[in-house]
C-alpha cells in the first residue's frame, strides 16, 4: 500500500493509500477523500456519515472537512451521526470540538449539515429491519448462542440513500478488530444486538479474540446484521499512527472562526497521524485496514510481565471505556501478575450502565456457571465485567480464582472499587518514574489502543 492502489478481493472493491511505516500528509488525506467521493454517485441523493465519539482517536475535523468539500452542493441532505453504541450523549460543546467547528457555528463551518447523537436510550430512534433466526445465530456463533435476535438500526441510516462509515480500526476485545460494519452494529443499533454480540465475545474471551485477523464469530454476526440494511453503504477506514497522540490540524479551528468548508489544506501542510486509509465496500475496506492495524497497533514482548502500569488518557471518562487499558495488555501479564489502571480523572465505573456497580467485575465462568442468577441483566454489562476482570475460574467449592490482579488507581472511592471485586491503589502512590526502570514492570502511556502480545 505504498501508493494508492485499487484491489478487488472476493468481498468487494476498495482503494487504499498509505501503509505500515508511512504517515500520510494532510494533503494526501484530503486528496484521497476527494478522489474517492468524486467517483461515488451522490448527486441528488442523501448522505449519512457515521463517525466515532471522542473515545476513538483520529483526525476527525480534517476528515469531515474533506468530506464536506467533496459532497456539499451534490447531496440533497447531509447528516453526521455519532455512533455512540451505549456511550454517553455528547454535549453540543463536545460535538463542536470533536468535529471541528465553533460551538453554535455548525452552519458556518459545515453548511447544510445536521449533526446527531445516536440516541440509543430513545425507542423512537430505531426502525426494525427484521430478525436473525435462532438457528442462524447458532451457526454464526459456532453453537455458543441460540436465540432470535431483533435487528434494529438508527432511522437516520434507513432514511438516507447512502451511509458512509468513517472511523479508525484498532485491535478490539469483542470483535477482533474494530471498524467497518461495527459502526452500524453496535455503533447505531438497538440494545438486544449489542448485548448478544458483546456476550458472544465474552464467551470466546477477550484474550482469545482481541487482535484476531479475519472474520471472527462476532464479526460474522455484525456483517449478517449489516447485510439487512436496505440502503447503500461505503466505508472510509483509518489506521492511526501507533504510539503517538493524534493531532488535529491548526486550520480546523482558526482563532477568527472564519474558516469555511471550502478551505483546502496547503501543499506544505505537515503530516497528520494516519498510517493508511481504505475506502470502498465496508467488509473489504475494513479487512484491508485491519491488516495494516495488525502490523502497526500490535507490540510484541518476548516474556510475560509481572506488573503493567497503564496510563489512561482523558478521552476515557469512565471505566466502561477506560477498561481498554486492561484489554490491550492482558495477554502479556504473567500468571499471578498485576495490571494497574492509572486514571485519577475517572470517578465512576460507568456513566450509562449503573448495573456494573451492582454486579462488579468477575471472570466469565462466574456468570456462566450461575447463569440463572445473572441472565436477566443486560448481557453487554456482563461482557464488560468479564473483559475487565480477565481470565479466571469459578466453582461452588473454591469460589472465584482470577489469573491476574486488576488494580484501579482512579478517582473511584476505595470502598466502591473493592466492593466491585477489584484491587485499589491510591493514585498518589503510583511511582511512574521509578517503575519505568524496573525490568519487571511495563509502563504504557496513552493506553487503550495498542495491543501487547507475546511472541509466538
Amino acid at each position: 500500500m505504498d501508493e494508492t492502489t485499487t484491489v478487488i478481493p472476493t468481498s468487494g472493491r476498495f482503494t487504499a493509500v498509505g501503509g505500515p511505516g508511512r504517515v500520510l500528509s494532510r494533503e494526501e488525506i484530503a486528496a484521497f477523500v476527494n478522489e474517492q467521493l468524486a467517483a461515488v454517485d451522490l448527486d441528488g441523493r442523501s448522505l449519512c456519515v457515521l463517525v466515532p465519539d471522542a473515545t476513538r482517536s483520529c483526525p476527525l475535523p480534517l476528515l469531515l472537512s474533506a468530506i464536506h468539500r467533496a459532497v456539499h452542493g451534490r447531496v440533497t441532505r447531509l447528516t453526521v451521526l455519532v455512533a455512540l453504541g451505549t456511550h454517553p450523549e455528547m454535549t453540543d460543546s463536545a460535538l463542536a470540538t470533536h468535529l471541528g467547528y465553533q460551538d453554535g457555528h455548525l452552519a458556518e463551518r459545515y453548511p447544510g449539515t445536521t449533526v446527531l447523537n445516536h440516541r440509543w436510550w430513545d425507542p423512537t430512534t430505531f426502525v426494525d429491519l427484521g430478525t436473525i433466526p435462532a438457528d442462524r445465530l447458532a451457526e454464526l456463533s459456532n453453537g455458543m448462542l441460540r436465540q432470535q435476535v431483533d435487528v434494529r438500526i438508527n432511522r437516520a441510516v434507513a432514511e438516507h440513500d447512502l451511509t458512509l462509515i468513517v472511523g479508525p480500526v484498532f485491535p478490539h476485545e469483542v470483535v477482533g478488530f474494530s471498524g467497518g460494519n461495527k459502526y452500524l452494529y453496535p455503533g447505531v443499533s438497538g440494545r438486544q444486538l449489542i448485548d448478544v454480540s458483546h456476550w458472544l465475545g465474552a464467551l470466546i474471551t477477550s484474550a482469545e479474540i482481541i487482535g484476531r485477523r479475519g472474520t471472527t464469530p462476532v464479526r460474522m454476526l455484525i456483517d449478517e446484521a449489516a447485510s439487512m440494511v436496505p440502503k447503500e453503504r461505503l466505508a472510509l477506514c483509518l489506521v492511526t499512527r501507533s504510539g503517538k497522540a493524534v493531532t488535529e490540524p491548526e486550520e480546523i479551528n482558526p482563532p477568527d472562526g472564519k474558516q469555511t468548508g471550502t478551505d483546502v489544506p496547503p501543499a506544505h501542510a505537515p503530516a497528520v497521524d494516519l498510517h493508511a486509509m481504505t475506502f470502498g465496500e465496508p467488509k473489504a475496506a475494513w479487512a484491508a485496514a485491519a491488516d495494516v492495524s495488525a502490523e502497526t497497533h500490535v507490540r510484541y514482548l518476548d516474556t510475560p510481565i509481572r506488573r503493567v502500569l497503564c496510563l489512561l488518557p482523558q478521552r476515557y471518562d469512565d471505566m466502561w471505556t477506560g477498561a481498554k487499558g486492561f484489554y490491550k495488555v492482558e495477554p502479556v501479564v504473567a500468571d499471578g501478575g498485576q495490571v494497574i489502571i492509572y486514571a485519577p480523572h475517572i470517578t465512576e465505573f460507568s456513566l450509562t450502565h449503573p448495573a456494573i456497580a451492582e454486579i462488579g467485575y468477575h471472570c466469565r465462568d462466574y456468570y456462566v456457571k450461575q447463569w440463572d442468577q445473572f441472565k436477566s441483566y443486560h448481557w453487554g454489562d456482563l461482557a464488560h465485567s468479564t473483559h475487565l476482570r480477565g481470565a479466571g475460574t469459578w466453582d461452588e467449592v473454591h469460589g472465584e480464582n482470577d489469573r491476574v490482579t486488576v488494580t484501579l488507581a482512579t478517582g473511584i472511592p476505595e470502598a466502591q472499587v473493592r466492593a466491585a471485586n477489584l484491587d485499589y491503589l491510591d493514585p498518589a502512590a503510583v511511582a511512574e518514574a521509578a517503575w519505568a526502570t524496573d525490568s519487571g514492570t511495563l509502563v504504557v502511556p496513552d493506553a487503550g489502543e495498542d495491543l501487547f502480545r507475546l511472541r509466538g
